[in-house]
């Protein structure tokens, strides 16, 4: 039987905390039956968030999920720190009761919390944790260790938690609807539920991060010859820049796309620390790639889901004019021009 897939988003669907739900719903493969969320049941996901555009019921209660035919739920919520929520429990206790597959990309694994885990044992279900690291991850051969031919895209961020993933999967769509052998590379727990595969290198040792990036490039190498490493955090993020500087070096690519969100001020959770200017963040993020493998900045990403339609077109106009550089909303507006412009780059 195929998998049957239940989301569990209680009270956080509509937030960006449920980040998780939307990219499975927008992305992924599977098939979703049910979102589990009661302060937005009988809606569909589409309703409650466009961006989910599939109309996936949203139920009240996990027995409703199983009663729409579900077979596993994943814990659709990526709350700050990536813990727990002891007031999720009773409905974790739920489902693996209930027959389900438990899958989570928190932190807090599944497999090591003696509750669920015997909860699991007892009734022959599965706990699958999307963070789990493998054991034999080791620092990075360098990237004149690479497969001959493969070519790297690698979106970075002026900031965190501003469309990363997004821009990739939406990169590697639109080339792969024009024939390219392209391949999303995942780099977050997020990313991992909707591909099936990669790396979620926040939970990575940190002497280990870069190795986890060139692993994830050597893997990805098989599945295509132009690779979209997902970012993770931003390079001037107090609490995230390291994971920035370990898949940055790591996956050493050839070709960056820098991803802004319009109308942004400030750092993510530090409102005393100013966004810097764009032209000083290409710079940036070139330089320190340069000493590795030099990559230049081919265009930029914009996030203008914040903005109406006038605003939005007047972001990206700024955006050129400042860099000099190709920019665009890739959801908003599609993903062709930004496109045009990475492969123009890798051409040279």
């Amino acid at each position: 039987m195929s998998e049957r897939l239940a989301i569990f988003a209680e009270g956080l669907f509509a937030a960006h905390s449920g980040k998780t739900a939307h990219g499975v719903i927008r992305y992924g493969n599977r098939e979703v039956v049910a979102v589990v969320d009661s302060t937005n049941a009988g809606r569909t996901a589409a309703e409650v968030e466009p961006f989910c555009v599939r109309d996936v019921p949203v139920v009240a209660s996990v027995a409703e999920a199983v009663e729409r035919g579900a077979t596993s739920m994943l814990i659709g919520v990526a709350p700050t720190g990536g813990k727990l929520d002891p007031a999720w429990r009773p409905a974790l206790l739920e489902a693996i009761d209930a027959g389900l597959d438990l899958e989570a990309g928190l932190h807090t694994e599944l497999s090591a919390d003696p509750e669920l885990r015997a909860a699991a044992e007892r009734r022959g279900t599965r706990l699958r944790d999307l963070r789990a690291a493998p054991p034999d991850l080791t620092v990075p051969a360098g990237p004149a260790s690479r497969k001959a031919g493969v070519r790297v895209v690698h979106s970075v961020g002026s900031d965190t938690v501003i469309g990363k993933k997004v821009v990739t999967l939406e990169l590697d769509r639109a080339a792969r609807e024009r024939g390219i052998a392209s391949v999303y590379v995942p780099t977050g727990q997020t990313g991992v539920a909707i591909a099936g595969w990669g790396l979620a290198v926040d939970h990575v040792i940190s002497d280990y991060v870069a190795g986890a990036a060139e692993r994830l490039v050597n893997e990805g190498s098989e599945r295509g010859d132009l690779l979209f490493v997902e970012g993770q955090g931003a390079i001037y993020h107090p609490a995230y820049s390291g994971v920035t500087l370990g898949l940055l070096h790591g996956s050493a690519p050839d070709v960056l796309v820098l991803v802004h969100k319009a109308g942004a001020t400030a750092l993510r959770n530090y409102p005393d620390l100013p966004l810097r200017p764009l032209p000083e963040l290409v710079s940036a993020y070139e330089r320190i790639a340069a000493p590795v493998r030099p990559a230049r900045v081919a265009a930029i990403a914009l996030n203008t889901s914040t903005l109406d339609d006038a605003a939005a077109r007047a972001a990206v106009a700024e955006a050129e004019s400042a860099t000099g550089l190709v920019a665009d909303d890739v959801v908003r507006f599609g993903a062709d021009r930004v496109l045009d412009a990475v492969l123009a780059a890798l051409s040279t």
